[in-house]
């Protein structure tokens, strides 16, 4: 379902799914409408406005952070015009971050990474904008300071919500030179050995968190 108060971007939004044959079940223009629709058609994913009526403030934030709140695991992907760093960290802290993202408005013009990332985000994945990944990194952590230039490059990679192959892809290197580098990760960020799908979205929170 589609939670956006500007008609034009509501109606963008809906097209582009549909024509990657995704169904829109609902679209609403507030908070409230959200909250409702969300109850009655208990959508796969959830994309909202961080700004929406009736307070034009936060309102859609709430409202998906309520929802995942009632219903823990619910996938959001929340769009912004800006980057707000409370936002995002709010999104973080909700769920145990997975199935959630935070996207720029802009990154919507980017047809099939806007796709890829709402079909991540529905699937369990954590997917943030890089330039909302650059400003919570302003300051790191002890144990990311750890990490070589090459073990960030591949967890910010990981930030992005890439697969380990499409890394593979964006480096220029071997599918199993990123597997080696993965597990250096694990390893310096002090994470247990148990479920690397776990461990994955546990260093990426990580990483976004310090």
């Amino acid at each position: 379902m589609v939670a956006e108060d500007s008609a034009l971007m509501r109606d963008g939004l809906i097209t582009l799914l549909e024509r990657f044959g995704h169904d829109v079940c609902a679209s609403v223009d507030n908070a409230g409408d959200l909250a409702k629709a969300a109850k009655r058609e208990e959508p796969q994913l959830v994309i909202t406005d961080v700004r929406m009526p009736p307070d034009h403030n936060d309102d859609g934030l709430r409202a998906a952070l309520d929802l995942r709140q009632q219903t823990p695991g619910s996938p959001v992907l929340v769009l912004s015009q800006y980057v707000e760093k409370s936002y995002a960290m709010r999104l973080l802290d909700s769920g145990d971050g997975r199935a959630v993202g935070y996207l720029l408005k802009d990154r919507v013009g980017a047809v099939t990474d806007f796709v890829d990332a709402a079909e991540q985000v529905a699937s369990g994945g954590t997917v943030f904008d890089p330039d909302v990944i650059r400003q919570l990194l302003v300051q790191r952590g002890s144990l990311l300071a750890r990490l070589t230039a090459r073990e960030s490059e591949v967890l910010y990679q990981m930030a992005q919500g890439r697969s380990n192959a499409a890394i593979a892809r964006e480096l220029v290197v071997t599918d199993a030179a990123i597997n080696k580098h993965i597990g250096n990760i694990f390893a310096k960020l002090e994470l247990s050995t148990t479920g690397d799908e776990h461990r994955r979205v546990a260093a990426v929170l990580e990483y976004l968190r310090s």
